[in-house]
């Protein structure tokens, strides 16, 4: 192999751009991502943000000293038609309240095809399922992830909130089987 053979690229060799080009399109992609990131993080400064709140009612649905690890206890949220689970887990959680953060909440119906998993929650390993149809499980712990199965998105949450030793419901994070749009219970 010659010298010639191992020559560095034009971009590299520090040969002179093309006429009519300002720069290079590795500087433009830097230069324009970080004039994103800029913005993003300054905002217009125009208006202030506001916080975007729910629809959804609060509704008190259980006692933190009522609960033991590895519990389980049945609720309605956001209608009464609406059936969810209440657990307490061995160990922390996203999206978990309490002491530990280990309060949680998720609906107990199956997104990937509607079956209901009501009593199929396992302490032991912090997952609900498996669905009785498709054998989906999900992990608790992770705001109700697939583990395994065929459903391809997470158990809808329940957001709660503490209020003393209220446990009060005051939202959900995804959308329940069978609904178009999540019922606001208004």
């Amino acid at each position: 192999m010659s010298k010639t053979d191992l020559k560095e690229p034009a971009s590299r060799a520090g040969q002179a751009r093309k006429p009519g080009l300002c720069m290079a399109r590795r500087e433009f992609l830097i230069l324009g991502g970080s004039a994103v990131a800029v913005l993003a993080t300054v905002g217009s400064g125009a208006q202030a943000q506001q916080l975007v709140s729910s629809g959804y009612t609060r509704k008190v649905i259980g006692r933190l000293s009522e609960l033991q690890p590895g519990s389980e206890v049945p609720f309605t949220y956001p209608t009464d038609d609406i059936d969810n689970s209440l657990v307490m887990l061995n160990e922390p959680a996203g999206g978990g309240i309490g002491p530990d953060r280990n309060v949680v909440a998720f609906n107990v119906v199956c997104p990937h095809m509607g079956s209901y998993m009501t009593g199929t929650f396992k302490p032991e390993h912090s997952v609900m399922g498996p669905c009785p149809l498709h054998l989906s499980t999900f992990d608790l712990t992770k705001h109700g992830m697939v583990v395994s199965g065929h459903a391809s998105v997470s158990l809808p949450q329940i957001v709660l909130e503490l209020d003393g030793d209220e446990i009060v419901a005051t939202g959900v994070m995804g959308l329940f089987y069978g609904y178009n749009r999540n019922p606001s219970g208004a």
